[in-house]
């Protein structure tokens, strides 16, 4: 990394948030962090901080792009099929006694690119199947867990090709600071008082009760029925091992569980997906109860539809997230790459899993009470922008009425 690309002050205050506000690491709580190689600043801060705040083991897993590619490059066919099992049991068994799941993300998005999307396809299946047993623990809240992000070399490239390597990392990590909101004197507070806006809207959502939502723009006119005993979240919220955390740092949204088989209509993206290394733009998909039955993308066409075609979950909603469209990282004009930021910047919906946390008492719900209420099951949860300042929403309730929600992209 060269020096002074980033702000080491700042770097440190990440590394703080990320344990008080991000996980609220408890004392002799053990912490499993994955990340890049290149983050390995940040990990030894997370590190040290998780220590100082009482925490228990903190064991980290690295990944590294050029062992990456060596595999699509050189491996054997058949390898495209398997994923170390042996890993993803192990952290499944972490954190069924208990421990925290802290990611740092920040590999190059377009990493991938240039392989075969046949094999990229296989090689994912092949992890989400084998990391869904430690997955379903974290998207059923079961434990307290974050994401933040490092800006990787690579990345921050990808983001500015026209800038040095120096001025390119120095670029990126100051939008970084300030989505995640430590570029103030005292970032820990400063969460507090988003928390506590966002849980405001949260509150109205949940008080309106709507059976559906329905977004208008250009390319969109999408009814989103919700699901059944559905319930808006945003910000912070409470894991069943009863630690309050914030998942998504930076975090703009609110969002609650469509009901799989209640969505009708068109939607069009507003902004670049960016999946395993390969960019998915103008997407336009056509919903008849509750699955996609029509798909296409002027960019990336071949990968969406092999997403599509994970398996049965797929092709349907788990997530239906609002955002303004005056939010911060949308106000900053980027394309991230990364769906931890991009989401953030506007209106989105995810194929695939749902959250149990999205419904009324979901920590005491089975899979199949879930799934009766319109939550959906899938290997893979993607989310992907259609909101902008040209999308109005309404809620519609549950005699029908409608009630403006969101006019041209901000909070009626």
């Amino acid at each position: 990394m060269p020096a002074g690309a980033i702000d080491m002050e700042k770097l440190e205050k990440l590394a703080e948030v990320a344990v008080k506000v991000g996980l609220d690491l408890q004392k002799g709580q053990d912490l499993v962090m994955t990340a890049p190689m290149a983050a390995a600043p940040l990990v030894r801060l997370i590190t040290k901080h998780a220590y100082l705040a009482g925490g228990g083991l903190v064991t980290t897993f690295y990944n590294d792009e050029v062992t990456t590619l060596a595999r699509f490059q050189h491996a054997d066919d058949s390898t495209f099929d398997r994923a170390a099992g042996w890993l993803y049991k192990g952290m499944a068994e972490a954190f069924g006694n208990g421990a925290a799941r802290l990611a740092i993300s920040g590999d190059n998005p377009m990493l991938l690119s240039s392989q075969d999307p046949e094999k990229v396809a296989r090689a994912n299946r092949a992890m989400s199947t084998a990391y869904k047993p430690a997955l379903e623990k974290i998207s059923n809240f079961e434990i307290n867990w974050n994401i933040v992000s490092y800006p990787n070399p690579s990345w921050a490239k990808q983001m500015f090709p026209e800038l040095d390597e120096t001025s390119a990392i120095r670029k990126l990590a100051d939008a970084i600071f300030a989505a995640s909101r430590v570029d103030v004197a005292d970032p820990v507070a400063a969460w507090k008082a988003h928390n506590a806006k966002l849980a405001e809207r949260s509150g109205w959502l949940n008080g309106q009760n709507f059976a559906s939502l329905h977004f208008k723009g250009p390319g969109t006119d999408l009814t989103v029925g919700l699901a059944d005993g559905h319930e808006w979240h945003g910000g912070a919220s409470m894991a069943k091992n009863g630690v309050t955390c914030n998942p998504n740092i930076p975090t703009e949204e609110v969002f609650t569980t469509p009901h799989a088989y209640r969505v009708e209509g068109t939607a069009s993206s507003t902004k670049p997906l960016s999946h395993q290394g390969t960019l998915i733009d103008n997407i336009q998909v056509r919903f008849e109860g509750g699955r996609i039955v029509e798909a296409k993308a002027s960019k990336g066409e071949e990968v969406l539809q092999k997403v599509l075609q994970t398996d049965e979950g797929a092709s349907r909603l788990g997530e239906v997230a609002l955002v303004p469209h005056s939010s911060p990282i949308s106000a900053s004009g980027l394309l991230f790459y990364n769906t931890l930021f991009d989401e953030n910047a506007a209106c989105h919906i995810a194929l695939g899993q749902c959250y149990s946390k999205c419904f009324v008492d979901g920590a005491n719900l089975s899979q199949d009470e879930i799934k009766a209420k319109g939550g959906n099951s899938s290997l893979i949860h993607i989310d992907w922008m259609i909101g902008s300042g040209a999308v109005d929403i309404d809620g519609i309730a549950q005699d029908g009425s409608r009630v403006p929600v969101m006019r041209k992209g901000e909070w009626a």
